[in-house]
């Protein structure tokens, strides 16, 4: 994430709060997140050197044409200042500060297969003794955890992998 990104996101957001627009113009950003993320040919033709500032200009206000007017100014002072390649970045870091904000937090939850009902209880629960804001589960699967899951908040994580144990176990019989 680069400073220039942040810089740009506090920015939008202070001009998004102050207009009483911040949640939509949130929304606006997890749709840039998605769709770049999702458009391998969007995400290059940001980052193009060679495609004018006018045509990527152009292409932002056609794909995402119903976007608020915070939203808009972004991508008019990203043509401005030629850098369009750190929109992605911007909208992510965007998302963080508006959670951050409205004391939100998302819980990576990284498991062997999707997680089911009875195991976010139990992430939830424990969630709840490491955090005190709201949180929101995103979902990792990585079946090379076996079973069991790895729960990881801001700079804390939960190793409760069966991978974890098994690796634990392998360090304690070699002693």
């Amino acid at each position: 994430m680069s400073r220039a990104a942040i810089r740009y996101a506090k920015a939008i957001i202070e001009i998004a709060v102050s207009n009483g627009n911040a949640t939509l113009v949130n929304d606006d950003m997890n749709n840039i997140v998605t769709t770049v993320a999702d458009n391998s040919d969007l995400s290059e033709f940001l980052a193009s050197p060679i495609i004018a500032a006018d045509l990527k200009m152009n292409a932002l206000t056609e794909i995402f044409s119903s976007v608020q007017g915070e939203t808009k100014s972004l991508f008019r002072l990203l043509q401005e200042n030629k850098r369009f390649e750190i929109l992605a970045s911007i909208a992510t870091q965007f998302n963080h500060q508006f959670d951050e904000m409205n004391g939100m937090e998302t819980a990576k939850v990284t498991t062997a297969f999707p997680i089911t009902a009875e195991l976010e209880a139990k992430v939830m629960a424990k969630v709840a003794t490491i955090s005190d804001k709201k949180i929101t589960i995103q979902n990792i699967v990585d079946p090379a955890i076996i079973g069991g899951f790895i729960l990881r908040i801001g700079d804390k994580q939960y190793n409760a992998s069966v991978a974890n144990r098994l690796q634990e176990l392998k360090r304690e019989f070699s002693n």
